[in-house]
């Protein structure tokens, strides 16, 4: 649906946010110009109600949709937050609510506006919301009719992510206040794919690798030198990018073995490098990774097609995959992750089905399933711009999904942790499967900001979890190369400065 200007009666920004959000989502475009709008103007307006006999916040959204002729449309609709809601969080989550509902109430045949797998539910962590009804006493079947009522979720989808959270619970639980994981950005990679937008640089010449040893080497000190002052115990150690092993032999051997020497220790539960791609993988770094206890790798092939491969710039064939595949197992890697992208230019739902019969033959102890998300910064938004590049429609990339997802249901898998990112395919998700026994320890961490992670290295996070208040604080290093060479004693010191606000300067948690 097309229309020339759209109006919102605060100017507030969250209640703009979540207006736009809802338009966004059914694909509603403001064209600017009436000559092919179908509407000439869309007001829309929220209001505080009083409250109900019980005290809980009311709110009511009108939709004004007036037409070329000079006709207008009105259409109303009246909701109530619940005793568990902030009076905010109620008002911001019922205007889109309603404005959801009057969409698809009186647009939906018109215009062609469909229901949307999660609804409203459009955070990264939707699993989030789940854990913190299960904390306050909800069984998994109340939380499945909860998540329809409050948030329009599909009962696919609030069934898929109810489960997941449930059996997060024992993985969650290990952790306490002083426990943390390590994170290790190594922002390299050998060629920068089609699709990427993450800060990641082509490998540079050996003078800036020199550099940016050194520098790395001064910040993991940092962090080391944090891990003891406060008496953390480091459950996790993952080390990803870019593609840490774009490195070469001599300087990535170096790395894990700093890495190693700082914070593995017997009770370490997890460490991960992502290797990724063949053509950075050698016979040395697979030593290396044996000898130094890595505990899992991810081989990221995101596809199995050849014509794939080519045009979003990989520079290596999936025969070269299974080779790679082989040799981690060969030498004794306990866990192998995969990743499959689904929705990449070109692919068709056969091309997903013929990769993940690939894949599973490998039998990976656990496959991640992304959906493309074509993000500002990348390649391949700036050549859909310059010249028309085909993607998969919306119907096929679900449909890709359900291919891929039987897949690892077959192959004895299940999904543990999902998180979503803007701008989807077919406004899908990412989820992480694996077979029992399997999970990743970090992935889980990470994605549920359960636990506090210390993060080294071009373009980390760091992220400490406030027990006392129930939220998460962060100091992030520069995403840009030259920055985080130049400026390490700041981003050493704001990290510093951070795990105080939280830790408390004598070390003891507040």
């Amino acid at each position: 649906m097309k229309v020339e200007t759209l109006t919102i009666n605060d100017h507030q920004e969250v209640v703009v946010k979540i207006t736009k959000e809802v338009v966004r989502l059914f694909r509603i475009e403001v064209t600017g110009s009436c000559a092919d709008a179908d509407y000439a103007q869309l007001s829309v307006v929220h209001r505080r109600l009083a409250p109900d006999a019980e005290g809980h916040v009311r709110a009511q959204t009108t939709l004004y949709a007036f037409r070329p002729d000079g006709t207008c449309e009105q259409y109303a609709e009246q909701g109530t937050g619940t005793a568990d809601e902030t009076a905010s969080a109620a008002y911001h989550r019922l205007w889109k609510l309603l404005l959801y509902r009057l969409f698809l109430a009186h647009f939906a045949s018109y215009a062609g506006i469909e229901p949307a797998p999660w609804g409203i539910l459009h955070g990264v962590r939707p699993t989030k919301i789940v854990h913190r009804w299960r904390r306050g006493g909800m069984d998994a079947a109340a939380i499945i009719r909860r998540l329809q009522t409050n948030y329009a979720c599909s009962r696919e989808k609030a069934e898929l992510i109810v489960p997941m959270a449930f059996r997060q619970v024992p993985f969650l639980e290990k952790s306490d206040a002083k426990t943390v994981s390590i994170y290790v950005g190594i922002p390299f990679c050998l060629t920068r794919c089609l699709y990427c937008s993450f800060p990641s640089n082509v490998l540079p010449g050996e003078k800036t690798l020199r550099t940016f040893m050194a520098v790395f080497e001064k910040d993991l000190r940092a962090v080391q030198a944090l891990v003891a002052r406060y008496g953390f115990r480091v459950q996790n150690i993952y080390v990803g990018g870019g593609t840490p092993t774009s490195l070469p032999d001599a300087f990535f051997d170096a790395m894990l073995t700093m890495v190693h020497d700082a914070f593995w220790h017997k009770g370490l539960v997890e460490f991960t490098v992502e290797a990724g791609r063949p053509d950075s993988m050698s016979e040395t770094k697979i030593a290396a990774m044996q000898r130094l206890g890595v505990t899992r790798v991810s081989v990221n092939p995101q596809t199995m097609q050849q014509k794939t491969l080519d045009l979003i710039g990989r520079r290596h064939t999936p025969e070269e995959v299974v080779t790679m595949f082989h040799a981690l197992r060969d030498a004794g890697i306990p866990h192998i992750n995969m990743d499959v992208i689904l929705g990449l230019p070109g692919e068709t739902a056969a091309d997903v089905a013929d990769t993940m019969a690939k894949i599973v033959a490998l039998a990976p102890d656990d496959i991640t399933l992304h959906a493309l998300a074509i993000k500002r910064g990348s390649r391949l938004q700036k050549l859909m711009e310059e010249r028309h590049v085909d993607l998969p429609s919306s119907d096929t990339t679900r449909r890709m999904s359900e291919i891929a997802q039987a897949a690892v249901k077959a192959a004895g898998m299940q999904p543990y942790y999902l998180y979503r990112q803007g701008y989807m395919a077919g406004d899908l998700e990412n989820i992480g499967c694996c077979r029992p026994g399997a999970e990743g320890m970090y992935n889980i961490q990470i994605m549920e900001e359960h636990q506090t992670i210390l993060g080294i290295g071009g373009a980390a996070a760091t992220k400490c979890v406030d027990h006392r208040h129930h939220c998460l604080h962060s100091a992030f290093n520069a995403k840009d190369l030259k920055t985080y060479l130049r400026d390490i004693d700041i981003y050493i010191e704001k990290r510093a400065q951070l795990l105080a606000s939280i830790y408390g300067n004598e070390g003891i948690p507040c």
